[in-house]
């Protein structure tokens, strides 16, 4: 565990130091911008599973909500449609919860341009490394292949852009976990799946910006 935390700790800030330097002219990718995340998610949003219990009880497996907090360092490119985004995910309040770290590239469909920096969307291809979710995985964490779509909105875009509340966004973001995820007839911890474990989850995000401001 403390292995995994360091491991997350060190990609996600020791991007900082060398962006730092970067020059004010972006050639390929742009300063990056700091962010922290209070996220709650809605798991098994769609197709529940089946899940058949060691003493034969055939239960759903029940929707659950989640609160998580999120370190997100984003880093735009030259290219406006085009920014990648390094994420550190914990759960505070759960004991038996590991860290996931997700590395992004962010696809922008609708900038905030369009609609005078209110709303802005894109679309997330997230290599998502986190706690194996398979009977025959071989390793404590695997590498799955994650979709997101993602949409914010500016909360405080009336008030003058030096403020620190203009940065402040609500995002809804779906998520399909297309890889990892346990599938029918796997057995885990004593529970066999009938069902393919649902790939889908919801998520309100509050996004604070932190550096810079």
């Amino acid at each position: 565990m403390r292995r995994a935390i360091l491991t997350l700790g060190m990609t996600l800030f020791g991007v900082v130091p060398a962006a730092a330097q970067e020059s004010a002219t972006c050639r390929i990718l742009c300063a990056p911008a700091f962010k922290a995340e209070p996220t709650i998610t809605f798991t098994n949003l769609f197709g529940s599973p089946r899940i058949l219990t060691d003493d034969g009880q055939v239960t759903h497996e029940p929707r659950e909500t989640e609160f998580e907090v999120i370190l997100s360092l984003v880093v735009p490119s030259r290219v406006s449609w085009l920014e990648f985004t390094v994420e550190a995910i914990v759960q505070p309040f759960e004991r038996e919860s590991t860290p996931e770290l997700e590395l992004e590239s962010n696809f922008v469909w609708l900038p905030a341009l369009r609609t005078r920096g209110w709303i802005s969307s894109h679309v997330d291809i997230v290599d998502k490394f986190s706690a194996a979710g398979r009977p025959g995985d071989r390793r404590a964490y695997t590498h799955k292949l994650n979709v997101e779509l993602d949409t914010s909105l500016r909360l405080f875009n009336r008030l003058p852009a030096e403020r620190w509340l203009h940065g402040v966004e609500l995002e809804g973001s779906l998520d399909y976990v297309a890889t990892g995820l346990p599938r029918q007839d796997d057995v885990i911890d004593g529970r066999r799946y009938l069902d393919d474990a649902s790939p889908w989850s919801f998520s309100f995000v509050l996004v604070l910006p932190v550096a810079p401001l």
